[in-house]
């Protein structure tokens, strides 16, 4: 299956890794970018990516495409999204896939329509650790899942991070941005879906100059098996070295028959069994990543490992939800 890819937006960094495998796959051919903003297109074209075009409709009139991908700033990507669906193309985005919830229902409707795909860059479906815990619970050695509890802070690097971050209406939210990886992770993992937000927070802690900007988020959710989710997916860990310690992206699943504990910096398990508490190495197939689902789903050939367009716009639905829980203040919300 041969592929033409344009990128729109290059508003985070994150997109450049999908461009550098789009140009390592014989199938998938790169053929435009746009970047309208000066700076953003000047750092891409830095880090090697060639970009031709300053205004989007332009790149959309010009250039033959099958697929667009986007990373532009996180507020404009339904936009571009919806735009692309409407120009019959198959959408793959940088998570979030978007920021409102009327842009989601727009961009689910037309994918029905227009018989499209939607991708998202969830990274944690291709975890070999993400996928041994997933390998543990449907063989059932770790028994019932009764609760989880995950930290996914991140550093904020203020003095780094794209001003747009802190330009109201733009950033989405720290939750939207963040959680949407364990709203995707966490279903996959258990098999059992989100089913209530029991309660969700967002507060501005360390950028006072940025008051707008909420850099502090958490959440209590439930699944529909009942078991229990507490999460903190706030920007508190240092600048420096927070991507490396143990503590980034922690996630622990407590069973009846045991715990299990993985990390994004460690390729091993944490695994609690009879009293001891054991480093294991991931077992069970090996993990999909979230383009080899975005392309199996497009060809056609998708299987339960696949990251589809349902599980994308499932996972955005319960991640815009639940910001939107934190930022009216309410409470035990269900979910269909």
């Amino acid at each position: 299956m041969s592929l033409k890819f344009t990128f729109a937006g290059f508003g985070h960094a994150h997109i450049n890794s999908l461009y550098k495998h789009v140009d390592q796959m014989d199938e998938l051919t790169f053929v435009a970018a746009c970047e309208p903003d000066d700076a953003l297109r000047e750092g891409t074209e830095s880090a090697g990516i060639p970009v031709a075009y300053t205004s989007f409709d332009t790149m959309f009139e010009d250039v033959d495409c099958d697929v667009v991908a986007i990373g532009a700033v996180f507020g404009d990507r339904g936009a571009l999204a919806i735009e692309a669906l409407k120009r019959g193309k198959h959408v793959i985005a940088d998570k979030p896939l978007c920021t409102r919830m009327s842009e989601l229902n727009e961009i689910e409707r037309l994918a029905k329509e227009k018989d499209l795909r939607v991708g998202c860059m969830f990274t944690q479906r291709g975890s070999k650790t993400s996928a041994g815990v997933r390998h543990l619970i449907k063989s059932g050695r770790l028994g019932d899942i009764h609760a989880i509890t995950f930290g996914g802070q991140h550093p904020l690097n203020l003095d780094k991070r794209p001003g747009w971050y802190f330009e109201p209406g733009r950033h989405g939210g720290t939750i939207t941005d963040i959680f949407i990886h364990a709203a995707d992770a966490i279903p996959w993992m258990t098999g059992h879906s989100f089913d209530r937000i029991l309660a969700a927070r967002c507060w501005n802690a360390l950028a006072p100059q940025h008051p707008d900007f909420e850099d502090g988020a958490q959440l209590m959710m439930r699944l529909n098996s009942g078991c229990g989710i507490l999460g903190d997916v706030s920007y508190f860990m240092p600048t420096k070295g927070g991507y490396g310690m143990p503590y980034y992206w922690r996630t622990t699943f407590f069973g009846s028959e045991g715990i299990a504990e993985i990390s994004a910096v460690s390729n091993t398990i944490d695994l609690a069994e009879n009293g001891e508490v054991v480093t294991a190495s991931p077992e069970g197939p090996l993990p999909e990543g979230y383009l080899s689902g975005f392309l199996a789903d497009i060809e056609g050939t998708a299987t339960s490992e696949s990251l589809s367009t349902a599980d994308v716009i499932r996972a955005t639905r319960i991640a815009i939800s639940v910001q939107e829980a934190a930022d009216n203040r309410s409470f035990d919300i269900p979910l269909s």
